[in-house]
């Protein structure tokens, strides 16, 4: 069954995270900044909260996925080993396009930027998932967000697995402890309960929308995130917040047009893979653009509009070969039903 809201808020989310990554990595960003100074600032600061939209949706579908079929997670590890297959194959096939395009980067406009070849323990602490517990420097942008999304998939099994049908009420303590007190601290920023928040707001807006009294329940959670955004306000949480409402109140509801269904569907399927390949596809067009037309305002423009579109096309690439490939075997292997990315 098509969600198509989540394909909207996905596909949005996906494409402002790629922009976000081509205002903040230059050279052509710096160079086109001459001509929309505003944009280019905006999307460099503020256009990392779409990552907020990726982890309310990603506890909207876990919460639908482990609870709406009446599955019971019986099997707490193998549901934690196969989202880690979901996430980990798919982005070795994407640190091994990162490494290629860093290497060319390097030989040929070498950045600050640019990350340096990694040793054996820095890839496995990749593979694994741990680079930034372990303190290694990442190898590609927005790994650090797979390895979170992992971690907050795992407690959210675990915790359906403890508390069964009781969960909710667990779930929603420690959003509240994430809310108040960890997500208050960058020292916790490579921990699960640092964005358990979120991710918890789209768990219990799934619950909410699926009751009678769906807006008694929304409005209780929109009091509750207020009072904490009155002790310390955090933008990142209002987008949270909007996003696990609009999720509740209309995703039962929204039929975009048969004309915009299937390319809402096809930019939502992409937009994990997209998340994955854009920064080697930046990497190499910064890299030529910076070193044929060094300072260019216009072909710096040009040059991210390119990248934007190859990153496209190369996370549709990497979705049909890669990501989908890999969801079928699992599903297979493990014989389960395809979670929800």
């Amino acid at each position: 069954m098509r969600l198509p809201l989540v394909d909207l808020l996905k596909a949005l989310a996906a494409q402002l995270i790629v922009l976000h990554h081509l205002a903040f990595y230059g050279p052509m960003s710096d160079a086109a900044r001459e001509l929309a100074p505003v944009l280019i600032d905006g999307l460099s600061r503020h256009g990392r909260l779409a990552v907020q939209v990726f982890l309310v949706i990603g506890g909207f579908l876990a919460a639908r996925i482990l609870v709406a079929a009446g599955r019971r997670p019986e099997q707490p590890l193998l549901l934690i080993w196969r989202r880690y297959g979901r996430l980990a194959i798919p982005l070795a096939a994407a640190l091994a396009l990162a490494l290629a395009g860093a290497a060319f980067a390097r030989a040929w406009w070498p950045l600050p930027s640019t990350p340096a070849a990694p040793g054996p323990l820095q890839l496995l602490a990749h593979l694994l998932l741990l680079q930034n517990l372990l303190g290694f420097e990442a190898l590609s942008a927005g790994v650090w967000y797979v390895a979170i999304d992992f971690q907050l998939h795992a407690l959210l099994v675990i915790l359906l697995w403890l508390f069964r049908r009781r969960a909710a009420l667990p779930i929603a303590l420690l959003a509240l402890a994430s809310l108040f007190y960890f997500n208050r601290l960058p020292a916790w920023d490579d921990w699960a309960l640092y964005f358990f928040a979120a991710y918890a707001m789209g768990a219990l807006s799934y619950w909410a929308s699926e009751r009678k009294h769906t807006l008694p329940l929304l409005a209780l959670m929109v009091a509750v995130v207020a009072l904490a955004l009155v002790a310390d306000f955090r933008i990142r949480i209002v987008v949270a917040l909007a996003t696990a409402v609009l999720l509740g109140l209309t995703f039962h509801r929204l039929r975009p047009p048969p004309a915009l269904a299937r390319p809402l569907a096809f930019l939502g399927d992409v937009s994990y893979s997209v998340f994955l390949v854009h920064y080697p596809v930046c990497l190499v067009v910064n890299a030529l653009v910076g070193r044929a037309f060094p300072g260019d305002a216009w072909a710096g423009a040009a040059g991210m509009l390119i990248a934007w579109a190859l990153s496209l096309l190369a996370g549709a690439l990497f979705h049909r070969y890669v990501e989908k490939p890999t969801g079928i075997w699992l599903a297979r292997r493990g014989g389960l039903a395809p979670a929800a990315r």
